[in-house]
Protein backbone atom coordinates (compact mmCIF):
# COMPACT_ATOMS: atom_id res chain seq x y z
CA UNK A 1 0.00 0.00 0.00
CA UNK A 2 1.10 3.33 -1.08
CA UNK A 3 1.84 5.69 2.07
CA UNK A 4 -0.95 7.83 2.72
CA UNK A 5 -3.41 5.20 0.71
CA UNK A 6 -6.66 4.30 1.95
CA UNK A 7 -6.32 6.70 5.04
CA UNK A 8 -9.34 8.81 5.59
CA UNK A 9 -8.42 12.76 5.61
CA UNK A 10 -8.10 14.08 9.30
CA UNK A 11 -11.18 16.72 8.96
CA UNK A 12 -13.23 14.10 7.64
CA UNK A 13 -12.91 12.12 10.55
CA UNK A 14 -14.01 14.93 13.07
CA UNK A 15 -17.35 14.31 14.32
CA UNK A 16 -19.86 15.99 12.87
CA UNK A 17 -21.38 19.38 15.19
CA UNK A 18 -24.95 20.07 16.13
CA UNK A 19 -25.38 23.11 13.82
CA UNK A 20 -25.46 23.05 9.86
CA UNK A 21 -26.50 26.33 9.80
CA UNK A 22 -26.46 29.65 12.16
CA UNK A 23 -28.66 32.67 11.66
CA UNK A 24 -26.09 35.72 12.56
CA UNK A 25 -28.32 39.08 13.07
CA UNK A 26 -25.92 41.91 13.21
CA UNK A 27 -25.64 45.45 11.55
CA UNK A 28 -25.63 46.80 8.12
CA UNK A 29 -23.00 49.46 9.19
CA UNK A 30 -19.35 48.57 10.77
CA UNK A 31 -19.83 50.76 13.41
CA UNK A 32 -17.02 53.19 14.94
CA UNK A 33 -15.00 50.40 16.72
CA UNK A 34 -12.81 48.21 15.25
CA UNK A 35 -13.55 45.50 17.47
CA UNK A 36 -16.86 45.04 15.81
CA UNK A 37 -15.51 43.66 12.14
CA UNK A 38 -13.28 41.73 14.13
CA UNK A 39 -15.88 39.80 15.98
CA UNK A 40 -17.66 39.50 12.72
CA UNK A 41 -14.14 38.31 10.53
CA UNK A 42 -13.34 36.20 14.06
CA UNK A 43 -17.25 34.43 13.89
CA UNK A 44 -16.98 33.94 10.09
CA UNK A 45 -13.45 32.14 10.46
CA UNK A 46 -15.11 29.73 13.05
CA UNK A 47 -18.33 28.83 11.57
CA UNK A 48 -15.97 27.86 7.88
CA UNK A 49 -13.50 25.66 10.48
CA UNK A 50 -16.63 24.06 11.90
CA UNK A 51 -18.20 23.67 8.49
CA UNK A 52 -21.23 26.03 9.46
CA UNK A 53 -23.43 27.65 6.69
CA UNK A 54 -24.38 31.15 7.38
CA UNK A 55 -28.05 32.75 7.17
CA UNK A 56 -27.84 36.27 7.71
CA UNK A 57 -29.81 39.69 6.68
CA UNK A 58 -28.67 39.67 2.77
CA UNK A 59 -26.71 42.97 3.44
CA UNK A 60 -23.58 43.44 1.88
CA UNK A 61 -22.14 46.43 3.50
CA UNK A 62 -21.26 46.60 7.19
CA UNK A 63 -20.93 43.74 9.52
CA UNK A 64 -22.85 41.57 7.24
CA UNK A 65 -21.12 42.03 4.37
CA UNK A 66 -17.83 41.18 6.68
CA UNK A 67 -19.42 37.77 8.00
CA UNK A 68 -20.70 36.65 4.81
CA UNK A 69 -17.86 37.26 2.46
CA UNK A 70 -15.55 35.66 5.26
CA UNK A 71 -18.14 32.19 5.38
CA UNK A 72 -18.33 32.56 1.64
CA UNK A 73 -14.51 33.23 0.82
CA UNK A 74 -14.02 30.15 3.04
CA UNK A 75 -16.04 27.89 1.14
CA UNK A 76 -19.40 27.89 3.36
CA UNK A 77 -22.49 28.25 1.54
CA UNK A 78 -24.22 31.80 2.68
CA UNK A 79 -28.10 32.23 2.18
CA UNK A 80 -29.15 36.24 2.79
CA UNK A 81 -32.46 37.02 3.40
CA UNK A 82 -33.53 40.53 2.69
CA UNK A 83 -36.92 42.64 2.05
CA UNK A 84 -37.51 43.71 -1.88
CA UNK A 85 -37.65 47.51 -0.28
CA UNK A 86 -33.90 46.75 1.66
CA UNK A 87 -32.56 45.85 -1.81
CA UNK A 88 -30.68 49.81 -2.58
CA UNK A 89 -30.08 50.60 0.81
CA UNK A 90 -28.19 47.39 2.20
CA UNK A 91 -26.68 45.99 -1.38
CA UNK A 92 -24.33 47.47 -3.48
CA UNK A 93 -22.06 45.88 -5.74
CA UNK A 94 -21.72 42.17 -5.89
CA UNK A 95 -23.80 40.18 -3.26
CA UNK A 96 -21.95 37.07 -1.42
CA UNK A 97 -23.51 33.70 -1.70
CA UNK A 98 -27.41 32.85 -2.43
CA UNK A 99 -29.59 35.97 -1.88
CA UNK A 100 -33.78 35.75 -1.28
CA UNK A 101 -36.01 38.46 -1.81
CA UNK A 102 -38.95 38.13 0.38
CA UNK A 103 -41.59 40.68 0.41
CA UNK A 104 -41.50 42.07 4.07
CA UNK A 105 -39.35 42.15 7.76
CA UNK A 106 -41.73 39.62 9.00
CA UNK A 107 -41.08 36.92 6.48
CA UNK A 108 -37.71 38.08 6.25
CA UNK A 109 -37.11 36.75 9.78
CA UNK A 110 -39.33 33.94 9.33
CA UNK A 111 -37.15 32.30 6.46
CA UNK A 112 -33.96 33.05 8.31
CA UNK A 113 -35.67 31.32 11.65
CA UNK A 114 -36.75 28.10 9.67
CA UNK A 115 -33.50 27.73 7.83
CA UNK A 116 -31.43 27.91 10.86
CA UNK A 117 -30.19 25.85 14.11
CA UNK A 118 -29.32 28.47 15.99
CA UNK A 119 -29.13 32.01 15.97
CA UNK A 120 -26.21 34.62 17.04
CA UNK A 121 -26.28 38.28 17.18
CA UNK A 122 -23.06 40.78 16.37
CA UNK A 123 -23.20 44.40 17.20
CA UNK A 124 -25.95 45.94 15.12
CA UNK A 125 -28.50 48.48 15.66
CA UNK A 126 -32.53 48.70 16.53
CA UNK A 127 -33.00 46.23 13.85
CA UNK A 128 -30.47 43.51 14.92
CA UNK A 129 -31.59 44.04 18.71
CA UNK A 130 -35.49 43.53 17.61
CA UNK A 131 -34.53 40.31 15.55
CA UNK A 132 -32.55 38.81 18.45
CA UNK A 133 -35.63 39.88 20.93
CA UNK A 134 -38.20 38.21 18.58
CA UNK A 135 -36.46 34.69 18.36
CA UNK A 136 -35.56 34.65 21.95
CA UNK A 137 -39.86 34.97 22.50
CA UNK A 138 -40.35 32.40 19.45
CA UNK A 139 -38.22 30.42 22.17
CA UNK A 140 -40.51 31.66 25.63
CA UNK A 141 -43.49 30.56 23.47
CA UNK A 142 -42.28 27.43 22.58
CA UNK A 143 -42.38 27.93 18.57
CA UNK A 144 -38.70 26.35 18.34
CA UNK A 145 -35.98 25.20 20.92
CA UNK A 146 -33.08 26.24 19.24
CA UNK A 147 -30.29 28.34 21.26
CA UNK A 148 -30.37 31.79 21.51
CA UNK A 149 -34.89 40.02 35.36
CA UNK A 150 -35.93 39.99 38.54
CA UNK A 151 -38.88 42.53 37.84
CA UNK A 152 -41.38 38.91 37.58
CA UNK A 153 -41.56 39.49 33.73
CA UNK A 154 -39.23 36.70 32.92
CA UNK A 155 -38.76 33.07 34.48
CA UNK A 156 -35.49 32.00 36.27
CA UNK A 157 -35.52 29.49 33.91
CA UNK A 158 -36.17 31.40 30.52
CA UNK A 159 -32.94 33.44 31.07
CA UNK A 160 -31.22 30.42 29.45
CA UNK A 161 -32.57 31.24 26.76
CA UNK A 162 -29.69 33.66 26.23
CA UNK A 163 -26.02 32.30 25.74
CA UNK A 164 -23.25 34.88 26.14
CA UNK A 165 -19.33 34.70 25.54
CA UNK A 166 -16.80 36.60 25.44
CA UNK A 167 -15.49 34.68 21.93
CA UNK A 168 -16.95 32.82 19.05
CA UNK A 169 -15.20 29.80 19.95
CA UNK A 170 -16.58 29.78 23.91
CA UNK A 171 -20.09 30.81 22.25
CA UNK A 172 -20.64 27.94 20.11
CA UNK A 173 -19.37 25.88 22.52
CA UNK A 174 -21.84 27.05 24.97
CA UNK A 175 -24.54 26.81 22.36
CA UNK A 176 -23.53 23.46 21.32
CA UNK A 177 -24.22 22.39 24.61
CA UNK A 178 -27.62 24.05 24.93
CA UNK A 179 -30.58 22.30 26.51
CA UNK A 180 -33.61 23.79 26.69
CA UNK A 181 -34.77 24.06 30.32
CA UNK A 182 -37.82 26.88 30.40
CA UNK A 183 -41.35 25.60 30.29
CA UNK A 184 -43.10 26.41 26.79
CA UNK A 185 -46.18 28.63 27.16
CA UNK A 186 -47.92 26.98 24.10
CA UNK A 187 -46.52 22.95 22.76
CA UNK A 188 -44.42 23.50 19.25
CA UNK A 189 -47.40 21.93 17.11
CA UNK A 190 -49.69 24.55 17.97
CA UNK A 191 -47.67 27.34 16.16
CA UNK A 192 -48.00 25.50 12.70
CA UNK A 193 -44.47 24.49 12.80
CA UNK A 194 -44.42 24.97 9.02
CA UNK A 195 -44.68 28.47 9.03
CA UNK A 196 -41.79 28.91 10.98
CA UNK A 197 -39.03 26.24 10.94
CA UNK A 198 -36.83 23.79 9.88
CA UNK A 199 -36.06 21.99 6.68
CA UNK A 200 -38.29 19.25 5.28
CA UNK A 201 -37.70 15.90 6.08
CA UNK A 202 -35.43 15.28 3.04
CA UNK A 203 -32.69 18.02 4.36
CA UNK A 204 -34.21 21.10 1.84
CA UNK A 205 -34.54 24.26 2.26
CA UNK A 206 -37.94 25.45 2.25
CA UNK A 207 -38.55 28.61 -0.19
Amino acid sequence: MMEGEGKVPEEETKQKGRFQRICVFCGSRPGYKSAFGDAALELGKLLVEKKIDLVYGGGRLGLMGLISETVLTGGGHVLGVIPKALLHHEISGETFGEVKTVANMHERKSIMAKHADAFIALPGGYGTMEELLEVIAWSQLGIHDKPGVEEGFIDDSARHIVVIGDTSEELIKKMEEYVPVHPKVAPKQSWAEDQFLGPTENGELRS
